[in-house]
């Protein structure tokens, strides 16, 4: 992430990204995850999550910490407080459901004025938004992102530091059809762990054990469905429904080679 801002300065680039990285160590995975990628291993049909995803709503505790911490963060326009939705104004000095740093649940609060600012969290699912302006909360760079047609800054409540999860190869038997499986949230948006492993289980199902290109096919149906098929209307999925329209990128790594199998 340093690197990125020395970089704007020196090539004047801007702009940033998540990061989902595995590293393979002494019989061990390690997955780190910055941002809203996804990694999921499936062995044996059994679908074991190694990552999660960060956004607005996963991290909602942390970044209403900070705002709380550092009000001079949120500039004149915002409000660490969330509420079920907007705040009008002539709601003011009545009660109504909000929840703050430090609460899992709700609770009731007398409505003053500065609570008809805008809501540092705002949104549900993927259309959360911190400050109205990104939808993830961890990632590298994003060092000049401010709020639309102001000097407030988002950095701040961005995180470069990533998640990393251990997975032990060595306490289980590997077959040529467990692998771990790394996609953008281009596939997760449309696709959920039940179907990727489905799918992962039928095309390599169709492949001999011993066929290195089985889990680039696997890579490239599941990069296929989560895209969908241009007609009139748009990427639609086989369910008719709306094709993702952000990047995909995926990867399948075998954990167990043709000798491992049984």
């Amino acid at each position: 992430d340093d690197e990125i801002e020395r970089e704007r300065v020196s090539q004047h680039l801007s702009g940033g990204c998540c990061a989902l990285a595995a590293i393979y160590l002494m019989g061990k995975f390690y997955v780190a995850n910055a941002g809203d990628s996804r990694a999921i291993i499936i062995r044996n049909g059994e679908i074991i999550p190694m990552s999660r995803e960060f956004t607005p709503e996963t991290e909602r505790q942390r970044l209403q910490f900070l705002g709380f911490l550092r009000p001079e963060l949120l500039g004149k326009e915002f409000t660490h407080l969330e509420f079920p939705r907007r705040i009008q104004p002539k709601e003011l000095g009545k009660k109504m459901l909000y929840r703050d740093q430090s609460m899992n649940g709700w609770a009731y609060k007398k409505i003053e004025e500065d609570d008809l600012k805008f809501p540092l969290i705002y949104g549900e699912g993927k259309k959360a938004r911190v400050m109205a302006t990104i939808g993830v909360t961890r990632g590298l760079g994003d060092h000049d992102l401010k709020v639309f047609s102001s000097n407030i800054h988002i950095k701040p409540f961005l995180s470069c530091f990533p998640e990393v999860r251990v997975y032990d190869l060595t306490q289980y038997e590997h077959c040529p059809d467990d692998v771990l499986v790394m996609g953008t949230d281009g596939l997760w948006d449309v696709t959920n762990d039940k179907e990727v492993a489905g799918v992962v289980m039928e095309v390599l199902t169709s492949y001999e054990p011993n066929d290195p290109c089985r889990y680039t096919m696997v890579a490239q149906e599941l990069v296929v469905r989560s895209r969908g098929v241009l007609k009139e209307r748009g990427w639609r999925l086989a369910n008719d429904k709306l094709g993702s329209g952000d990047d995909i990128s995926v990867f399948v790594i075998p954990l167990g080679g043709p000798g491992n199998y049984t």
